[in-house]
């Protein structure tokens, strides 16, 4: 895998990114969902990775979406930089219950199984 130093990360904050990477690729784990997709060529300024995060109303109040956030940011930061691929959007949305409780490292492994799926050939997903 691609090796992306942290400041090649970028997060998104713009409504439209986010809506266009909820219409591409997307694999659910237990603990959240992914969603991903290839930006163009013309969006590409060196090629960053780029993340955002979302957690509806739907995980509870605002204390529990705010840690659920938390989790879903630490978790990009452990493992993105070894295994998200440049010029990539990822969106990492929170799943009721599971995104709060869930155990770290079952946090950890679901997104590297995530990404590996987004980015498998189509015959095998």
């Amino acid at each position: 895998a691609f090796v992306v130093t942290a400041g090649q990360i970028a997060t998104l904050r713009n409504r439209p990114d986010f809506l266009k990477a909820a219409q591409a690729r997307r694999a659910g784990t237990t603990g959240f969902l992914l969603q991903a997709r290839r930006r163009q060529p013309d969006e590409l300024a060196e090629a960053p990775i780029r993340i955002g995060f979302t957690c509806s109303k739907k995980l509870g109040n605002a204390v529990t979406r705010n840690r659920a956030k938390r989790r879903l940011r630490a978790l990009a930061r452990a493992i993105l930089p070894s295994h998200a691929t440049p010029g990539w959007d990822y969106v990492l949305v929170g799943r009721p219950q599971e995104t709060v409780s869930r155990d770290f490292k079952a946090l950890q492994d679901d997104l590297i199984k995530a990404i590996a799926r987004i980015h498998a050939p189509r015959e095998q997903r």
